[in-house]
């Protein structure tokens, strides 16, 4: 069945591919005198040229179809305050959802000169799963002052979200797939402030609200499910205040190419702000990014993320768990939710090079590594390793995004594809 859902969305996506471009060929032969297909072949192959002036899908688009695209001016020339957009709609597939459709904002600017000033960014990747029935709409902004006096982070979304789970701790298998259908609503805000060059310091509100929780159950019969067994709430609240410290030495969040990131982030929830009871988080996040040299797009990636939850009962669906991240990218090659307990670790690196000289198309290689703790006792019993490759297409050459084309394989047959605007971290 899943084979016959992959061929399908594979068949789609080439309709849909195949569509846009007639469409577009069309109109355009209308406005140039029906040009041959051969003149946007040329066209095509004048982009791979020997020139070096960096390309993205814009001067793709004009350079084939012969479109008037108004271009913003030299990178170095960008005015503060101006919107830099990054538009994708198309169709895919990926593990969590199946077939879906995808419409993928970033909108990038900066608030005074790039070389004194951290790139602000505005996100969505809005999903609607055309076999699951999943809609999923995150808006994540991360946003700094002139000067980079202050830094706002806020994370808002809504889902629609029937989706599997796999049981609890790292004994889980893909054969304990268990059905949950919910509703979600995420409100998290903070605002940190510059204590010294490139650290901040910050406090903010953080909010998880499930509810219309249903399980369909996938246990044989007579034997609970683990999320059964952990509680069998319809509606979870964790509602709390958060402590943040933050070390960003990165000047563009969309694509790193120098630099290193640090972020602890400590959160308590209260009964009295709303939570269904009383717990406590701390999370861990620590990246590098090292330019192989100075005459190379060649760069080696690291991130490090590690989550923990204590002193009270987290909600099982607030447990740390696979691609809960905030862009949900963590663990590539297992779907998301794959693995779930009271604490997880993941390690991973990533080598990212460039395919053309003009920066239009890249690659990646990635490696990871992922655990979660056992409900009982905390502790840490299996690993489980993923690999994988990405492709990376230019979406805009200011702003640094790239459309970011992933497939990574897990063990026990995990794999599958996973696409971004930006990098993966």
């Amino acid at each position: 069945m899943l084979k016959s859902k992959k061929i399908l969305c594979f068949r789609i996506l080439l309709f849909g591919c195949v569509f846009f471009m007639k469409t577009v060929s069309e109109a355009q032969s209308n406005q140039l005198g029906n040009k041959t297909s051969n003149d946007s072949l040329t066209s095509f192959q004048e982009i791979h040229k020997s020139d070096h002036k960096q390309k993205d899908i814009q001067d793709v688009v004009k350079k084939i179809f012969k479109i008037n695209i108004a271009l913003d001016p030299d990178s170095s020339e960008i005015k503060p305050g101006r919107l830099l957009f990054t538009f994708l709609p198309f169709i895919g597939y990926t593990l969590e959802t199946g077939a879906e459709a995808i419409a993928s904002v970033n909108v990038s600017f900066y608030r005074g000169h790039k070389k004194a000033n951290n790139l602000s960014s505005i996100s969505t990747n809005s999903q609607y799963s055309l076999f699951n029935h999943q809609i999923i709409i995150p808006i994540i902004l991360n946003i700094w002052s002139k000067g980079n006096t202050y830094n706002w982070l806020g994370d808002y979304r809504y889902y629609k979200y029937p989706t599997y789970t796999y049981g609890l701790g790292g004994q889980s298998s893909l054969s304990k797939s268990d059905l949950i259908d919910y509703s979600y609503i995420r409100i998290y805000q903070e605002v940190l402030k510059n204590i010294s060059p490139d650290f901040f310091a910050g406090l903010g509100y953080n909010m998880d609200y499930h509810f219309n929780i249903k399980e369909y159950g996938a246990g044989e019969i007579g034997n609970l499910t683990d999320f059964q067994k952990y509680s069998l709430d319809t509606k979870t609240i964790s509602s709390g205040l958060v402590f943040h410290l933050l070390y960003d030495g990165r000047r563009n969040l969309n694509n790193p190419e120098n630099g290193s990131y640090a972020s602890i982030t400590y959160r308590h929830n209260f009964t009295f702000l709303g939570s269904n009871q009383n717990w406590q988080s701390l999370l861990f996040d620590f990246r590098k990014y090292i330019k192989l040299s100075s005459n190379s797009e060649n760069i080696l990636a690291f991130w490090s993320f590690n989550w923990f939850t204590f002193g009270g009962k987290s909600p099982f669906l607030d447990l740390p768990s696979t691609a809960w991240d905030t862009y949900a990218n963590l663990g590539r090659g297992y779907i998301q939710g794959r693995l779930r307990g009271p604490g997880l670790v993941c390690l991973e690196s990533e080598y990212r090079f460039a395919l053309s000289r003009n920066g239009l198309f890249g690659g990646v290689v990635f490696v990871n590594a992922q655990a979660v703790s056992e409900v009982q006792n905390n502790k840490f019993k299996n690993v489980f390793p993923g690999t994988g490759l990405g492709f990376r297409i230019k979406a805009n050459k200011f702003s640094n995004a790239n459309i970011a084309i992933d497939y990574g394989f897990g063990t026990g047959g995990s794999q599958g594809f996973f696409f971004n605007i930006c990098e993966v971290f």
